[in-house]
């Protein structure tokens, strides 16, 4: 079984995580209802893109 030969110093070992940190997730609000949203993606709510509608979405009757 392979065995390391010398410890990993603390700065190697750090510099190897560097990339491993979480990010939020980028959202945008939607400008025909104020959904948030993914950009450049159809609203699902409202079924806009750029202030064209792009989907028929029915409205539930709550």
């Amino acid at each position: 079984m392979a065995v390391p030969f010398r410890k990993v110093s603390k700065t190697r070992k750090r510099m190897r995580r560097a990339h491993n940190a979480l990010t939020a997730k980028t959202v945008t609000v939607c400008p025909n209802c104020g959904e948030t949203i993914k950009p450049h993606r159809v609203c699902s709510k409202c079924g806009y893109y750029k202030k064209e509608e792009i989907i028929k979405v029915e409205k539930n009757a709550e």
